[in-house]
């Protein structure tokens, strides 16, 4: 492969970078919404929520986000309900369509790590807190949810790496993103390859971006770590 043809499709890959990054960061926010409302759900006292709640999880951390994209894309497509439905205005629009169902399936993962965190701060950080006068939105603001936020960081960069990632399957139902356009470029000119390789280091380097950004909300969080030399700190973020 000459360089110019390598900077040509470079140049190529990185013009569909915008809607990569539009899919990406929509989805991880969206998703996070979503895994709120399933998180308090699962955790709610309401045997029926947190059975809805349960079965959502289940169905979406067990199966494949392609099947999902195929299932919601093309699958309800068919129903003519829902084409007059308000909900047709997403299903129609290819962008949005992958949009929706990568934030569905990324909420099911993030709403079981959020409860990690939860679970993971101490009744008896919640006891003094209380002892002091806390309560309410302060206690949760002051003392759980940085807590919380911290043990659950690993996982959920991990988590949205993945998200990352799953955006190369939004071409499958024919959104113009990086993956995409390198296939079509390395079969045109017999390169496949190397040209996926090229798509390759650019999500190396989004990857790392996202970590480093990451890495500095968990050392804010994480005042102990701040003291400390980076050699002295155990690597707690995987890139799955």
């Amino acid at each position: 492969m000459s360089l110019d043809f390598a900077l040509e499709a470079l140049n190529k890959i990185l013009a569909v970078l915008p809607t990569t990054l539009m899919l990406f960061i929509f989805s991880v926010l969206l998703g996070l919404v979503f895994a709120l409302i399933v998180l308090w759900m699962r955790m709610s006292s309401n045997r029926l929520l947190s059975g809805i709640a349960k079965t959502y999880i289940f169905i979406f951390r067990g199966t494949p986000l392609l099947i999902q994209i195929f299932l919601i894309f093309y699958g309800l497509a068919q129903f003519q309900f829902m084409k007059e439905s308000l909900f047709w205005l997403v299903l129609k629009n290819r962008i949005a369509s992958a949009v929706f169902v990568m934030a569905l399936c990324t909420a099911a993962y993030q709403a079981e790590i959020l409860r990690g965190g939860l679970l993971a701060v101490s009744t008896k950080e919640i006891e003094a807190a209380r002892a002091i006068g806390m309560s309410g939105f302060k206690l949760l603001y002051r003392i759980i949810a940085p807590i919380a936020l911290r043990q659950a960081l690993p996982a959920y960069s991990t988590e949205v790496i993945l998200t990352l990632k799953s955006t190369s399957l939004a071409g499958l139902i024919g959104v113009v993103e990086m993956t995409g356009i390198a296939q079509k470029i390395g079969r045109q000119a017999l390169l496949d390859v190397p040209v996926l390789a090229l798509a390759g280091i650019i999500y190396i380097a989004l990857s790392y971006v996202i970590i480093f950004l990451l890495g500095l909300a968990e050392r804010q969080l994480s005042p102990h770590l701040r003291f400390m030399p980076p050699s002295a700190q155990t690597p707690r973020t995987i890139v799955g």
